[in-house]
C-alpha cells in the first residue's frame, strides 16, 4: 500500500492593487484566481510565473494563501 502525501492546500491569486504598498484590490471582479495547489512548492511555482508575467505593472501583485492553515488551524487533522 502506498502512503499518501498529506495535502497542504495553497491558493494563488492576484490582481491590480489601488496602492502597491497595500493589499486593496482596484476591482474585485477582476481578481485572477490562478488555482489551488496541493503543496507550497507547486503554489510558489505558479506564483512566480504570474509575478514574472506582470513584472512591468507595479500595481499588480500575486499572493499565496495557506488554505490548510485556515481549514485546520491547530494542525490536529480535524477540520475547523
Amino acid at each position: 500500500m502506498t502512503e499518501q502525501k498529506k495535502q497542504l492546500l495553497h491558493l494563488v491569486f492576484g490582481g491590480e492593487l489601488t496602492d502597491p504598498a497595500a493589499a486593496t484590490f482596484r476591482d474585485l471582479s477582476k481578481i485572477d484566481i490562478v488555482g489551488i495547489f496541493p503543496d507550497y512548492k507547486s503554489a510558489e511555482l505558479a506564483w512566480r510565473s504570474k509575478a514574472q508575467q506582470t513584472v512591468d505593472s507595479a500595481h499588480t501583485r500575486y499572493f499565496i494563501v495557506h488554505l490548510h492553515k485556515m481549514l485546520d488551524p491547530d494542525g490536529d487533522g480535524i477540520l475547523g
